[in-house]
């Protein structure tokens, strides 16, 4: 983390409105800059009220001061450099240096004041999502305020009234600053501490971009056809793990700003719903699952025992939400044989490969990119390629872990006999599943041709 204590200098005549004049614009608190992609260690409140802090994937906690009883926070909007993975950046505008913004932690009842320097080319503004606040505070722009000009410092105080799960981001040129990146997450802590205790809390965004391989900067007018999941402006393989202990209870914590819905599936434990942007859920109300399906705008906070050793997948259901910029427009050429016409391609480009006609896996080839792009299914596991890409991680379950030990433990060894292997033994002795009448007519026979369907392309909608 970088200070910021000398931001300002001289600046402080750029300082807007007089709204800043009472609590002395002389006097603004250090905006913190982060300059690291990876998950930050869990910010253990140096002052105010006690709390059980949250982990951020591949994020971090925004730093405070007490001020007169007051905990006062900085926020820098600003164009910032994100990398989403290993071999790809892009140019986005976000809060601190990074985007997502850093993650606000309060405790309920705290007041709070919050300094916006707007340091983009354009006004903006900030809205505390799910929050009970005066109106002048909620930050939609032209009806609760005027929009923060470039250069200017505005200031939102308030009380954090209930406990619970928010985000914040701007209500100005909402299409272009979201589409750019600007969101960050917010946690109010309960005034008890020992209430909704977890032994390990994680909380992040999912956001879409849509920016062309090769290119840099997200299309800010694209409306459904995004091509970049992510989990915190990060794909797999660059999406840090969930590193939890064995028998440790856990809370995920996830919002969507994105503009379609995202069934948040989890491997090998169900979990229940205990919280979402509107509050804590009764536990009479809750029911086991392991699929939550996550709408836009809205927050869910899941919680479960980590029973199971292992390493766990944690993703998003929609399959092209698992891959990394893709084309829509792909024809399907699953049971097309392309060797005929291979020979006269290659005449003409001679790196050309067939591609799809048994399926989409890439396996271990590699094809050539433009710079600043990455491979739609990527990342290798113990076993190969993963495959995956977008929102997709691993929720890492461990036996022996300290407390706040956060670090990444590598893949889970498997005792022996606990992994599937291939039948080596005599096929014959294999019993046959029994098959319906019809099932047996619908099967192709042997010489017989099957007519292959070429079916529609794109995930216009989705």
């Amino acid at each position: 983390m970088v200070s910021r204590r000398d931001f300002f200098g001289a600046g402080a005549a750029l300082v807007g409105a007089g709204v800043v004049s009472r609590v002395g614009a002389a006097s603004l608190p250090e905006a913190p800059l982060m300059d690291k992609a990876t998950t930050q260690a869990p910010l253990a409140p140096p002052n105010g009220r006690p709390y059980n802090p949250v982990v951020t994937l591949n994020g971090w906690t925004l730093p405070w001061r007490m001020n007169n009883g007051v905990k006062e926070f900085h926020l820098v909007a600003e164009p910032i450099v994100r990398e989403f993975a290993p071999g790809m950046k892009a140019n986005l505008w976000g809060y601190n240096g990074q985007s997502p913004g850093p993650t606000i932690e309060v405790v309920e009842g705290d007041r709070v004041r919050i300094f916006v320097t707007n340091k983009l080319p354009e006004h903006t503004s900030v809205h505390w999502h799910g929050q009970r606040l005066p109106n002048g505070m909620d930050g939609v722009t032209g009806l609760n305020q005027p929009g923060i000009p470039p250069g200017k410092t505005f200031v939102y105080e308030f009380i954090a009234k209930r406990p619970g799960t928010f985000m914040y981001h701007p209500h100005a040129d909402e299409m272009t600053q979201m589409a750019m990146g600007m969101m960050g997450f917010w946690v109010t802590h309960p005034k008890d501490i020992s209430q909704h205790r977890v032994d390990r809390d994680f909380c992040f965004l999912l956001s879409a971009f849509d920016i062309e391989p090769g290119s840099f900067t997200p299309k800010t007018a694209t409306m459904l056809d995004f091509n970049l999941w992510t989990f915190n402006s990060r794909v797999f393989p660059g999406i840090d793990p969930m590193v939890v202990g064995l028998n440790d209870r856990v809370r995920i914590r996830v919002g969507n700003l994105t503009m379609t819905n995202h069934p948040i599936h989890l491997h090998g434990h169900e979990f229940v719903v205990t919280g979402t942007d509107g509050g804590w859920t009764p536990p009479a109300s809750r029911w086991p699952e392991v699929t939550a399906d996550i709408a836009v705008g809205q927050m869910r906070a899941i919680e479960f025992d980590a029973t199971d050793l292992g390493d766990w997948a944690f993703h998003c259901h929609k399959s092209h939400h698992t891959m990394n910029a893709m084309g829509h427009d792909v024809p399907t050429m699953i049971g097309v044989d392309q060797r005929n016409v291979l020979g006269k391609i290659n005449k003409l480009v001679p790196d050309y490969m067939v591609m799809g006609e048994r399926g989409g896996s890439m396996g271990e080839m590699e094809m050539p990119l433009p710079d600043n792009t990455l491979p739609m299914m990527t990342g290798t596991g113990p076993f190969g390629g993963l495959e995956m890409g977008g929102m997709f991680t691993t929720v890492k379950v461990r036996s022996g872990l300290a407390r706040n030990d956060y670090k990444d433990p590598g893949w889970y060894k498997h005792p022996a006999g606990t992994v599937a292997y291939e039948w080596k033994g005599d096929a014959s002795a294999m019993p046959e599943a029994p098959s319906a009448p019809e099932t047996k007519r619908s099967a192709a026979k042997p010489g017989e041709t099957v007519l292959q369907v070429r079916k529609g392309n794109g995930h216009s909608g989705h």
